[in-house]
């Protein structure tokens, strides 16, 4: 797992909305931030972050748009302002593969399904507010992402937060963020203050097309081959 504090400062949305004292809110529990609760600790189940990383830990990378989503997996909670917390299940249309692996552990079909982040309700007023996976898109219907996706124990999931990429309009980093929209140049300004030495594919490709994506996977497909002899 990385650090809050490295993390923070190498993803360039996180540390534009550090910069608005978005995510210090959260990180703390800022009461008036409860729409992006948990935005901020990122950890990743596989290594994530570059194209070296997603062709040689995913089975398919895909671009894809949630179609309908619906509460999944409701967790009650007997203390706290918050009654229940539930998680989403998204169904997904598998717009264009970008790349697969080899042997993949499964094709991709037309439509694929997978759990996002949910809703907190609160006991007193009955309001729904949106959980957010850590530093990393929620996947909500009306947007576009790139996912480097992995079957785990029978489901796709994305590698990591690394591996969900806003691509709204077919733009790299344009769309929804952790519960929020954002242009690709809002995400240009966070990319003026992110750690000069992040290597993450979506930085490498950032406002560009699905073209520098594929580009940027079949350039680490032929220097990862070299180096394996």
């Amino acid at each position: 797992m990385r650090t809050v504090t490295g993390r923070l400062t190498s993803s360039p949305v996180a540390a534009l909305l550090a910069l608005a004292g978005v995510a210090a809110g959260v990180l703390v529990g800022y009461h008036g931030l409860d729409t992006v609760v948990g935005c901020g600790i990122p950890s990743d189940s596989l290594p994530s972050q570059t194209a070296e990383e997603w062709i040689t830990n995913a089975d398919h990378v895909v671009v894809a748009t949630p179609t309908a989503e619906h509460d999944a997996n409701r967790r009650n909670l007997t203390k706290g302002a918050i009654q229940y917390q539930t998680d989403r299940a998204v169904t997904f249309r598998t717009d264009k593969i970008l790349w697969s692996s080899p042997s993949p552990r499964q094709q991709i079909g037309q439509n694929f399904d997978m759990v996002s982040a949910g809703w907190n309700v609160y006991r007193d007023s009955g309001k729904r507010t949106k959980r957010t996976t850590a530093d990393a898109p929620r996947l909500e219907p009306g947007h576009t992402y790139l996912l480097a996706l992995r079957r785990f124990s029978g489901q796709w999931a994305v590698l990591g937060e690394g591996a969900a990429v806003p691509f709204d309009l077919q733009t790299v980093g344009q769309g929804e963020w952790c519960g929020r929209a954002l242009s690709k140049e809002d995400v240009a300004r966070g990319e003026r203050f992110s750690r000069k030495d992040d290597h993450s594919l979506e930085k490498a490709v950032h406002g560009q097309d699905e073209q520098a994506v594929i580009r940027e996977l079949e350039r680490a497909t032929t220097e990862l081959r070299a180096r394996r002899g």
